[in-house]
């Protein structure tokens, strides 16, 4: 066929859009559908995928550079052999017909709900049944939102881990953010080093929901026992929910005495070890920081039967229905590891020394900064170091330091607004970066 002809056919076809949507006329095709609205709300991209642009948009610009991410908090340590092995086994075990299992139960193996139960929260009186095994503690942020929908009020420290905003906002719980990028709706419990990075709870309003998370992220502060008891008085007092974010509970060390005996410096690893707390507390928790898990994905909440609404229903009969609806259960394999986590003295003796690598690298890092006369907070109970620049933007640090020195941090504006003016360090690295990221900073801040 000449191919005058075959461009004149061209011409007269009907393109496939002009049939499935004839009224759309311009090049981007649309639906008729409308975007959630609440979408709109969110601040600019995530946090941690926008500190992952800006590093790719420094490696085009400077291909030759050794960048040091203690950044966002990605651990790098290996996962102990004898965890990794018991995965492998699993894993080798479903190739044969003995060894095969396809869907687990949605809540989590019992025999990993148990080890929990037992392992993690000995003399709490928390029950296996209690506990529901997930694919990680942001995961359950996220179903914990859906749970409790947007017509409820919450409060969240100022800075904090911004999932707990975010996900507050695409349910609805929120109206719009102003230029400081407070929510309309959100209650921000100032935490800063003037308060101890506690609440003065006496001027937080009520509202129906109060994540907290201790250790903080980004602040690296581990609450007291006397403050956690404050905090659960004060939940109790106003009926309200805790949800308490425990993924850093590894990282807190003993009691400032040594011996146990000033139970009000003692820093709570859980929230079930206050009085009281079982009424009014959701706990979560991840096995991405203290084992490494962040791509195996593992994780767990604990939903007291104490813990009720105003009406008098059980929380966890519709935490369950959440679960079952939105979830077919953790991986099997991940599960194993997380048995081989916890079940054996061997397991948490593994996972103990990789948190203390990181414990020793925050160490490293704290003591940087401190040498340079700058103000460092954390780093003892935690993974993550807090340091101050007092008059500066925390995104115009991030840049200059990542310019100067090629390491990245990430700006503590990202985590509230009361983060601003600081940057969170993460000692998630090998010894070795971490010395090499130290020599730069201390270069460059001298």
């Amino acid at each position: 066929m000449p191919a005058n002809m075959i461009s004149k056919i061209l011409e007269k076809a009907v393109h496939p859009l002009d049939v499935i949507a004839p009224h759309v006329k311009s090049e981007a095709a649309r639906t008729s559908v409308l975007r959630n609205p609440n979408m709109e709300k969110l601040q600019k991209g995530y946090l941690f995928p926008e500190i992952s642009r800006k590093h790719e948009a420094h490696l085009k610009k400077n291909p030759d550079a050794k960048v040091i991410s203690l950044g966002i908090g990605d651990t790098t340590e290996p996962i102990p052999r004898v965890i990794a092995s018991a995965m492998a086994e699993y894993a080798l075990a479903l190739s044969t017909p003995e060894g095969y299992q396809g869907y687990g139960p949605e809540q989590g193996q019992m025999n990993l709900r148990k080890v929990i139960a037992d392992k993690v929260y000995p003399n709490m009186g928390i029950k296996e049944s209690e506990v529901f095994i997930s694919d990680g503690a942001q995961c359950d942020i996220a179903r914990l939102q859906m749970l409790f929908g947007p017509n409820v009020t919450i409060a969240v420290q100022d800075p904090t881990f911004p999932g707990y905003v975010d996900n507050g906002v695409i349910v609805g719980q929120t109206g719009e953010a102003d230029e400081a990028g407070r929510y309309a709706g959100i209650s921000y419990m100032r935490c800063a080093p003037e308060n101890h990075f506690f609440p003065d709870l006496s001027r937080v309003p009520r509202t129906d929901v109060i994540f907290f998370c201790s250790p903080n992220n980004p602040t690296g502060h581990a609450a007291s026992a006397a403050q956690l008891r404050e905090l659960v008085d004060f939940a109790r007092r106003n009926g309200s929910i805790i949800v308490f974010d425990a993924a850093y509970a590894w990282y807190v060390s003993d009691d400032d005495d040594g011996d146990g005996s000033n139970t009000n410096s003692k820093k709570p690893r859980s929230i079930y070890e206050v009085p009281g707390a079982r009424e009014v507390a959701i706990e979560i928790c991840s096995f991405s920081k203290f084992a490494g898990f962040t791509g195996v994905r593992l994780g767990w909440a604990v939903v007291p039967g104490e813990l009720r609404y105003a009406d008098g229903s059980p929380v966890a009969r519709d935490f369950d229905r959440i679960v079952c609806t939105c979830f077919n259960g953790a991986s099997s394999v991940a599960q194993a590891g997380g048995l081989a986590c916890l079940a054996t003295e061997e397991g948490r003796d593994a996972v103990r020394r990789v948190v203390g690598v990181y414990k020793e690298n925050a160490r490293v890092l704290v003591d940087t900064f401190a040498s340079l006369g700058k103000e460092v907070y954390g780093g003892a109970d935690s993974p993550y170091v807090w340091v101050r620049f007092p008059g500066r933007r925390s995104w115009d640090v991030f840049a200059e330091i990542l310019d100067k020195t090629h390491v990245i941090t990430v700006p503590g504006s990202g985590f509230g607004p009361g983060g601003e003016g600081f940057v969170r360090v993460s000692a998630f690295n090998s010894r070795d970066r971490v010395l090499e990221a130290a020599a730069r900073l201390r270069k460059y801040l001298a």
